[in-house]
């Protein structure tokens, strides 16, 4: 890099008008295998990623306090934080805390709305009360985070008293992988719902990484 590049502070010489500010991403495990996935095919090197644990959904109440811990660890080594948490059933919680902090954080009330995209998530309306919605991540982990945190592998009779509301399982698939599309086929059987699957791929989240970039 030549001098010329730079520009000269009272602490010395300050980072070229061209170099990438490092962020990191603070995401929901839940988003880990994505935002690894984005980052390796767009070549986001500037970008680093931390994940909380995805059992934190279990808990939402505990999502705000864990997200501000995390920040204030990382803050003094980056130029910016990311949280890659909507909502996430905190009821406002969450964003209210960014605010506090400083940081930006997805836009959308759940991943399942910014995966298919929060527009058109929006615009479903009530036509979708009765979906019970899955992404790859829980296809994969349905079992430790519905099946047994519901006891329905002791107590299969509060089927019901879970899903009797509900209609339909929609899978909404970031991958196109037949292993995970048989799997959600089998877990809407287990529910006794209707199977519905929709490719969206990364959604919003691809969109709102590719403005970090």
């Amino acid at each position: 890099m030549r001098p010329d590049d730079q520009t000269l502070t009272e602490s010395g010489l300050a980072p070229a008008g061209n170099a990438r500010a490092r962020i990191l991403l603070l995401a929901c495990g839940a988003l880990a295998h994505e935002v690894l996935a984005l980052k390796r095919l767009n070549g986001w090197g500037h970008m680093d990623l931390a994940c909380l644990p995805a059992k934190l959904h279990l808990y939402p109440e505990k999502i705000p306090q864990a997200v501000e811990e995390a920040v204030l660890r990382h803050r003094a080594q980056y130029d910016e934080i990311f949280v890659l948490y909507a909502d996430c059933g905190t009821g406002g919680l969450l964003a209210a805390k960014c605010a506090d902090l400083g940081v930006d954080m997805l836009e959308g009330p759940h991943c399942y709305s910014f995966f298919e995209g929060n527009d058109i998530f929006a615009k479903s309306g009530d036509a979708e009360m009765t979906a019970f919605y899955l992404t790859d991540f829980l296809v994969r982990q349905f079992d430790a985070f519905v099946w047994r945190p519901l006891g329905l592998d002791r107590h299969p009779e509060l089927r019901d008293t879970y899903f009797g509301n509900y209609r339909k399982l929609v899978y909404l698939s970031q991958t196109s992988d037949a292993t995970l599309e048989s799997l959600a086929r089998d877990h809407a059987r287990r529910l006794r719902l209707e199977y519905e699957h929709r490719h969206t791929g990364f959604g919003d989240l691809a969109r709102e990484l590719s403005k970090k970039a």
